[in-house]
């Protein structure tokens, strides 16, 4: 329960004026002072009185890349029987506040609000709850409540358009491009039995032993499979400005624009980050809307790819800082034939070296697909 300052005095000025009133016995003063405390009881019985409201949100769209338009709508329904007045609404929209028109709604009637979600940073936007503050017609109180769930608005990493997409080192032994085809020749691993698996790929011993049906999960590895490593470090990209670090934003972008080319040309592609987060198994354009910078190793994150082998094709993201490990993503080259590196927030050519890498140096998103695309060997 919110007092305002009129309020608070009233209510002052009533104790006051009862106090007076009875030790001096002045009736006027104990009229004016029941008076003053009629008033604040009254304000607090108005304000008190909940409002039956039913708020719903719809977003258009609910994800967006960095920069491109989205709205948010906001319908408000009066599910009352008694006309809801005198009411001060706003909506939460990430940062800031929109004003939401809600005077003297009448039972059964709704009010609607469009508006802009901003889309300038790369991020989920939280959108409500709506916010309303119930006030008396003296404006003695002020009772803020809130209405309705939060609804996010997805920002995802601009995507620049590319037009290379790694081949990998071998080529599809059918001409196509695709996902993981059952009865290929390479096992990858066992999974459990469902309807339609073919008999021949029960793994027997294995059923025996955990005592369901266990059949094999095979991989084409001519099939080529790119795997993204995004450094995120903060070692990686030590210039930041107001908690945002550009080189990173732009490490994002390149990310997001590999992933999305991959996807557009059916490729297998795998989305890795230096430091885990705890969406592995989420859309990849979703984890990277959501990924930040922590603190991890280079060292143990290639040793992890070392073993697990995701695919022929790696693609290491860093920023100026991450330069000092680029030894550890040469290392990698045994068990991916084709490593490209890029260094993004450059404002100076990376040092040759000799791993054997292909090292692209951009300022921004835009120079990064413009220096992928004019890759001649992968």
């Amino acid at each position: 329960m919110g007092i305002t300052a009129r309020g608070a005095g009233l209510l002052v000025a009533a104790v006051v004026l009862l106090a007076a009133g009875f030790t001096f016995a002045y009736p006027e003063l104990t009229v004016l002072g029941a008076a003053a405390g009629t008033a604040v009881g009254y304000a607090l019985a108005v304000a008190a009185r909940r409002p039956r409201l039913a708020v719903t949100r719809q977003a258009d769209p609910d994800r967006v890349g960095r920069g491109e338009p989205a709205r948010m709508t906001l319908t408000v329904r009066n599910a009352g029987r008694l006309r809801a007045a005198n009411l001060v609404a706003e909506e939460r929209c990430g940062n800031r506040t929109v004003p939401v028109p809600l005077l003297r709604l009448r039972p059964g009637r709704d009010a609607t609000v469009s508006y802009d979600v901003p889309t300038t940073r790369r991020g989920v936007v939280p959108v409500g709850p709506l916010r309303i503050t119930r006030r008396d017609p003296l404006g003695l109180v002020a009772l803020p409540r809130a209405y309705g769930d939060t609804v996010p608005v997805w920002v995802h990493p601009r995507v620049h358009p590319v037009s290379a997409v790694p081949t990998g080192a071998g080529r599809s032994l059918d001409g196509r491009v695709d996902g993981v085809p059952h009865g290929s020749i390479t096992f990858d691993s066992l999974r459990e039995y469902v309807v339609g698996d073919e008999l021949r790929r029960v793994h027997w011993r294995t059923s025996a032993r955990v005592g369901e049906l266990m059949v094999r999960e095979n991989v084409d590895t001519s099939l080529p499979r790119i795997v993204v490593l995004l450094d995120n470090r903060v070692d990686a990209h030590p210039d930041r400005a107001d908690g945002t670090a550009e080189s990173f934003e732009v490490g994002c972008e390149a990310a997001a624009s590999v992933v999305a080319a991959a996807l557009r040309e059916d490729l297998p592609v795998t989305l890795v980050t230096v430091v885990p987060d705890d969406d592995a198994d989420a859309y990849p354009m979703d984890r990277l809307t959501t990924v930040g910078l922590g603190a991890g190793s280079l060292s143990e994150a290639t040793a992890r790819l070392r073993q697990q082998r995701a695919g022929d094709t790696l693609v290491f993201l860093t920023g100026p800082g991450g330069r000092a490990g680029l030894g550890h993503v040469g290392a990698l080259r045994g068990a991916y034939p084709s490593v490209v590196v890029g260094v993004l927030g450059a404002t100076d050519p990376t040092p040759a070296d000799g791993a054997g890498l292909v090292v692209i140096d951009a300022a921004d998103g835009a120079a990064f697909a413009a220096e992928w695309d004019g890759v001649r060997r992968w």
